[in-house]
């Protein structure tokens, strides 16, 4: 018998470690074959890059249109390394720029050339891809319409092309919005109004919310979600974010709902103020000591009642001497919680309005006012009778009738001072205002008041000592009776 050849008509059997070796080999092959291929199309891109760069990262550069309007071509090289598209080359989005080639195109305006410049996008990011955002869907449909909006630049830039999927590469959230709010567009309601959607970080960074995100307020926008959202007008927009502030600030808005101004809203009156018209939106500021600021916003609404407060004793000291300490619209009318100033109870409180700064010693003296206004007032028959009316209408719920107060002389908003108006001009307006409720008034009848002064004996004498008689009179009076009531009882008490 021949014995049998291993090396014929068998496979020989290679050994694992020998094919593992292979494997490696060729897998290394294949990984450097990729290499090669990507570094020489990197080369080809970085020399094309670098040529293009040669005017294009000059400071400066820019084309003109027919219109003379002119468009900046600087490319800034360090913000084109930090882009997505820092692989590409610059043939890949400029075609007609390629193998040297450098043609001349015309374009009547710089939109114009934005929107034939976006439409490379397309190229890459088609329009399925693009209108699963909500709001790219929305440029799209006006696009379809007709109306050139969805510039992709305005948003996303050009040569500084970031990736906004996860927001990975915006530090904040303010950063991932203010990538388009920095720009100047609009929203358009249904009636037609525009609201500008552009954000001044100007205003933002001196705002009481500086330290908030957009999302705090804004919550139904996110990274993710962009929801496209529809009202009738301007004003049902604003209603609708004013919402957003009981989040945090509920005490005052539960104060609100008790207001003139919600009563005034939820009867349909849309000019009613809600938050964001007395505070604004993005330029919130801390207005409890800034009375002037007070005042303007008050007059966006009131301007009739602020004219008449300007040329008042208490508008003149604040505008003409910035005097800090005259009370304001919020000072009598509260700021959220603003009363209707026709209602009886607000009528019958006046005089505890004026009298807070009135009746304060320490800031009368400041200005060489007396706080005997007040003393006198309550004096007097006026005084002590609203104060009979208020405990009938409270203790005994009685109807009771409205009785003079503060303003009833001296007026509301147009409040003047005495001491500059000529005595026979102020007792005619006297006797016009006593005549409201005492139509038989005559010319002499204010006389019978002493015009919240102190009887003495330069003013009004005869008062003054029957006051003194009286004060002098009536102790003696009861110290006699007394005496007469011990003398009886010592008398009965020695005869029983």
């Amino acid at each position: 018998m021949r014995p049998i050849n291993p090396d014929r008509g068998v496979s020989p059997k290679i050994p694992p470690c020998l094919r593992e070796e292979g494997y490696k080999v060729i897998i290394i092959t294949f990984i450097c074959l990729l290499l090669s291929i990507n570094i020489a199309y990197a080369d080809t891109n970085n020399s094309e890059q670098a040529k293009c760069l040669k005017c294009h990262a000059e400071p400066g550069a820019k084309i003109t249109f027919e219109n003379n309007e002119t468009l900046s071509v600087y490319v800034n090289p360090a913000d084109f390394e930090d882009t997505v598209h820092k692989d590409l080359s610059c043939s890949d989005c400029h075609p007609e720029f390629k193998g040297g080639q450098h043609p001349k195109r015309r374009f009547r305006t710089k939109e114009q050339y934005r929107i034939r410049a976006s439409l490379v996008c397309r190229r890459c990011h088609p329009e399925e891809k693009i209108c699963k955002k909500p709001i790219h869907a929305r440029l799209m449909k006006k696009e379809h319409e007709g109306i050139a909006t969805s510039i992709c630049a305005d948003c996303h830039g050009a040569h500084s092309v970031k990736p906004v999927e996860g927001g990975e590469v915006f530090e904040t959230e303010r950063n991932y919005c203010m990538s388009c709010h920095h720009q100047d567009f609009s929203l358009t309601f249904q009636n037609g109004e525009k609201l500008p959607l552009k954000v001044h970080l100007v205003y933002l960074e001196r705002s009481v919310h500086r330290n908030l995100v957009c999302s705090d307020c804004h919550y139904w926008f996110s990274r993710d979600e962009h929801p496209e959202r529809h009202f009738r007008s301007k004003k049902d927009y604003i209603i609708a974010l004013s919402e957003t502030c009981k989040r945090c600030h509920f005490d005052k808005y539960t104060k609100v709902l008790e207001s003139i101004h919600y009563r005034i809203l939820a009867q349909g009156n849309k000019n009613a103020p809600v938050c964001v018209d007395c505070h604004g939106g993005h330029d919130v500021i801390q207005v409890s000591k800034k009375k002037n600021l007070i005042v303007q916003k008050c007059r966006k609404c009131h301007s009739e009642i602020y004219q008449k407060y300007a040329k008042s004793i208490h508008g003149r000291a604040l505008f003409e001497a910035s005097i800090q300490d005259v009370p304001i619209c919020i000072d009598c009318h509260r700021a959220h919680d603003v009363e209707n100033p026709l209602t009886l109870e607000f009528h019958e409180r006046i005089p505890e309005m004026c009298s807070n700064c009135h009746s304060n010693k320490a800031l009368m003296s400041k200005y060489g006012l007396s706080t005997k206004v007040v003393t006198t007032y309550l004096s007097d028959f006026h005084g002590i009778t609203l104060g009979f009316y208020k405990k009938q209408r409270e203790e005994l719920y009685k109807p009771t009738r409205p009785i003079a107060v503060c303003t009833d002389c001296h007026g509301i908003h147009d409040i003047s001072s005495t001491r500059t108006v000529d005595p026979k001009t102020l007792k005619a307006n006297l006797v016009k205002r006593c005549r409201k409720c005492h139509q038989s008034a005559t010319e002499n009848f204010p006389d019978a008041w002493l015009y919240h002064y102190e009887p003495s004996l330069k003013k009004a004498p005869c008062v003054f000592l029957v006051n003194l008689f009286y004060k002098l009179f009536t102790p003696f009076l009861l110290v006699g009776l007394g005496l007469q009531i011990l003398l009886h009882i010592w008398r009965y008490a020695i005869n029983r």
